[in-house]
């Protein structure tokens, strides 16, 4: 009997209470719980912190939160590197703390999602340190372990995401074991099933606690080639630097063989099984992988047997541009048409869109349009924290780094801590109301004090407010959430499309330029204003004219 069947029934609701596709068209809350509030002072962030201002995310109208990891963990790559998938960590508080957390979300009409780090553990997880102990041990081959080449070298060419070879010699076993992250991060070996049961039965723990469904971290690195074949050379044609930044060897290699395997979608089976045994729970999938993403999440959240959902990288990169927009939706729709995708333009590991999109003439227009245009797509959406009050990328010394991953990179690539610096709260408080310690785990940006939530509630005519008003527009319009997407033709710089569904038709425009644009009205059309904050164009005989970084929603 495998570990999954061994666990308590699964528990139920009555049946007219549950919407099971809520998920479809939410719009999620992206929390890092180190960086969102610090309850007890020690300079890092909390559950029970988390827990005190759940007031101000739902006030803010979204549908949903998803709290980074908060398990057990030596901290390596920031509670990424869990070592018991069972409990919470110190830092953090207690499981007591997190069911608080869980109970004031759901009477708050917040779903909880919880991050899941599955590919990989701590090397301090009880798992790994029971593997390496011998070759013959009970859990010898629940990481993936391999004997080096004749002359010691490792067994082939596969790189680390966090730079260098992706194997780590290890001197009892005296062989190799496979990390695509820190090599403080053994990869499990899907191919046993007895660590796919023991993970499901890590993530029926959760739910039997309540949680509303997982992000399910690299979602695409369970499985390898268990024929450990070297990674081809990526063709020029094909290079792509939107799993890792430019400057890093990881993006040389077409990744066929070291993630993305076939036997990926059993799995995935396997875990939808169990959460439907859960219903009105949904899973969001992180798939990194800059060559083959479309066919990858086609295949991934096509049907109902796996994932809902999938996280998509095309709007975290460099690139805003119509031109941009228009392909990665024109080929999401006809690589997945019945798949869904969770749109972001932040998150904690890339830099603030603000700061890697906007010219600085044009950054209160810019992001005023970014939200109306995140909101008017087809798609769930993942708001980042702080993204509301529109926070700059913080800038740090190389001494204020705490990523291993900006360390080993800098200064080309500075790491992913200056989008996770703390929350300011209150302009005029210690440490921008996060913290009362003297010193905080990053320090809170002075230029981020003057964006602080209490300045903006004041202001009527602040980010915080005009991100509320969008989100309260998207709820009165149920196209935006799960209506049909299909794109126009609109001049270079323009992005146009319609939403229908739910009994209504719209018309979206966006001018994602920095000068004044036109968009004339396709014939048989006939747009009436909506009313959508911040939307000041209009329609004079058949012409919509658009100010730099304009929008219009009609209905038709």
């Amino acid at each position: 009997m495998s570990a999954i069947t061994m666990m308590t029934e699964p528990r139920t609701e009555p049946e007219q209470e549950l919407d099971r596709d809520w998920w479809r068209g939410a719009v999620i809350y992206q929390i890092y719980p180190r960086s969102f509030q610090d309850h007890n002072g020690d300079g890092v962030g909390d559950l029970t912190g988390i827990t005190e201002r759940l007031g101000y995310v739902a006030d803010l109208g979204v549908d949903a939160i998803w709290l980074s990891p908060f398990f057990t963990s030596p901290m390596k790559d920031f509670g990424y590197d869990v070592s018991n998938y069972r409990d919470v960590d110190p830092i953090f508080g207690t499981l007591g703390d997190f069911d608080r957390l869980l109970e004031k979300a759901h009477s708050l009409g917040l779903k909880v999602i919880i991050d899941q780090v599955i590919s990989h553990t701590s090397d301090r997880h009880p798992w790994f340190a029971e593997s390496r102990v011998s070759r013959t041990n009970e859990r010898a081959d629940w990481y993936v372990w391999a004997d080096p080449k004749p002359d010691g070298t490792p067994p082939n060419n596969w790189l680390s995401i966090f730079g260098g070879s992706a194997w780590a010699w290890d001197s009892r076993r005296m062989q190799y074991y496979l990390h695509n992250f820190l090599a403080s991060q053994p990869d499990l070996n899907f191919h046993n099933p007895a660590v796919q049961d023991a993970l499901l039965s890590d993530m029926r723990f959760w739910l039997e606690r309540g949680v509303d469904g997982f992000r399910l971290d690299t979602v695409n690195f369970y499985f390898h080639s268990q024929g450990l074949e070297s990674n081809p050379v990526v063709r020029p044609e094909d290079f792509n630097a939107s799993t890792a930044p430019a400057v890093n060897p990881y993006n040389f290699q077409e990744h066929l063989f070291d993630k993305s395997r076939p036997e990926n979608l059993a799995f995935l089976e396997r875990l939808r099984s169990l959460m439907d045994q859960y219903p009105g729970t949904t899973t969001v999938g992180e798939i990194g992988d800059s060559q083959h993403q479309l066919e990858v999440m086609s295949q991934y959240t096509s049907g109902s047997q796996r994932l809902h959902m999938a996280y998509t990288f095309d709007y975290l990169g460099g690139e805003f541009s119509a031109a941009h927009f228009r392909k990665s939706i024109a080929d999401t729709e006809a690589a997945a048409p019945d798949g869904w995708i969770c749109l972001a333009f932040s998150n904690h590991d890339v830099v603030r869109h603000l700061s890697r999109w906007a010219a600085r003439d044009h950054q209160e227009a810019f992001v005023r349009l970014a939200i109306t245009l995140l909101l008017s797509m087809r798609g769930s959406v993942c708001l980042y924290q702080g993204e509301e009050l529109g926070l700059p990328e913080a800038e740090l010394a190389f001494d204020e780094l705490v990523d291993p991953y900006g360390i080993e990179f800098w200064p080309e690539f500075k790491g992913r801590d200056g989008c996770r610096t703390p929350m300011v709260w209150q302009a005029a408080a210690p440490q921008g109301g996060f913290s009362s310690a003297p010193k905080t785990w990053l320090p809170v940006p002075n230029n981020h004090l003057m964006r602080a939530v209490d300045q903006q509630l004041a202001n009527p005519d602040s980010v915080l407010q005009f991100y509320r008003a969008v989100l309260a527009f998207r709820k009165q319009h149920p196209a935006l959430s799960k209506g049909t997407i299909t794109l126009l033709e609109a001049p270079t710089g323009v992005l146009a499309f319609i939403r229908e569904g739910e009994g209504e038709r719209l018309l979206c425009v966006f001018n994602m330029t920095e000068a004044a644009a036109e968009f004339v009205v396709p014939p048989g059309m006939d747009p009436h204003d909506l009313g959508c904050p911040g939307v000041v164009a209009a329609v004079i005989e058949g012409e919509i004219d658009l100010e730099p970084f304009g929008a219009y929603i009609g209905r038709l």
